[in-house]
């Protein structure tokens, strides 16, 4: 009698589970499995000459990523993310502290300020930026009315201006995390460090920054990924003078027509992701914050 009744608990102890779980583990299978299956078959494809793709295993498209040109996308990649990261974390970090200590009402109209650039497309805010920066923009037009500038600045497809463009797509990626790891942050502590003499410089460094730091290593890892593909942003700010990783990906699905390179670099730039994911997750980072 006891086996049968905990055989009867097990199944009324699975159903639920079953139930609820269920629905959502096929529709990640179906959405999210399978097609990163598919792009890791088609990575090990070829194309014939009318770029057609031919099923047939080679590891083709993962030796031409070794390419100097290849090589030189990633390597300013890499460079335009970091200065990103950096940027954001710049800005972000004294924007998310204000946010975290202030206790009356400014405080949801601060966090509001975060929130509601996602409810604009980023495609629409960067054409907007586009217009402000181009040389009839409303920019040039104030430095020329105040005499600053002769002729108008060219502001457009520089690395700079990419960069500008991803941290302000990017940034509140970065204020987030931060405003999260700062609101735990405990009073006592700071009042303590000023209770024995340390200057306010002092307290920051050896105590606001170390015990945030998860905040600082989740943001930046939400501000990097992303980064390495947002080829839109390079595409209207950078003219084609800031390729990027994300870029080198739909010109291959696009013009040039062939998805096996696509994917295999779409490959790349997912280990790339795991990679700092489960760096982050060695460094005792929570995956929470992550949305992960």
């Amino acid at each position: 009698m006891e086996k049968k009744k905990s055989k009867h608990e097990f199944r009324g102890n699975t159903l639920p589970a079953l139930v609820t779980v269920g629905p959502v583990t096929l529709l990640l299978l179906g959405l999210v499995l399978a097609p990163l299956i598919f792009v890791l078959v088609m990575s090990f494809c070829s194309t014939d000459e009318f770029y057609n793709v031919v099923y047939r295993f080679t590891a083709e498209n993962y030796s031409k990523l070794v390419s100097p040109d290849y090589m030189k996308i990633y390597g300013q990649s890499l460079l335009i993310a970091f200065l990103t990261t950096v940027v954001c974390i710049l800005l972000g970090y004294p924007f998310s502290y204000i946010i975290a200590r202030t206790k009356n009402k400014k405080k949801k109209l601060l966090y509001m300020l975060v929130i509601i650039p996602f409810w604009t497309n980023s495609l629409i805010r960067i054409y907007g930026w586009r217009t402000f920066l181009g040389n009839s923009g409303w920019l040039n037009s104030l430095l020329l009315k105040l005499q600053i500038v002769s002729e108008p600045v060219d502001f457009l497809y520089k690395t700079g201006t990419t960069v500008l463009g991803m941290v302000y797509c990017l940034i509140p990626f970065m204020i987030l995390p931060l405003y999260t790891a700062i609101e735990k942050l405990d009073g006592s502590l700071l009042e303590a460090s000023g209770d024995l003499g340390a200057r306010p410089i002092r307290t920051l460094f050896e105590i606001i920054i170390p015990l945030t730091s998860s905040g600082i290593f989740s943001g930046s890892i939400m501000v990097f990924i992303p980064c390495l593909g947002y080829f839109f942003v390079s595409n209207i700010l950078g003219g084609g003078n800031t390729d990027m990783i994300g870029n080198l990906i739909e010109r291959q699905f696009k013009s040039a027509n062939n998805w096996p390179l696509g994917a295999a670099l779409s490959i790349i730039l997912i280990l790339v992701t795991l990679i700092l994911v489960k760096a982050y997750q060695k460094a005792g980072g929570d995956m929470d914050s992550l949305g992960l």
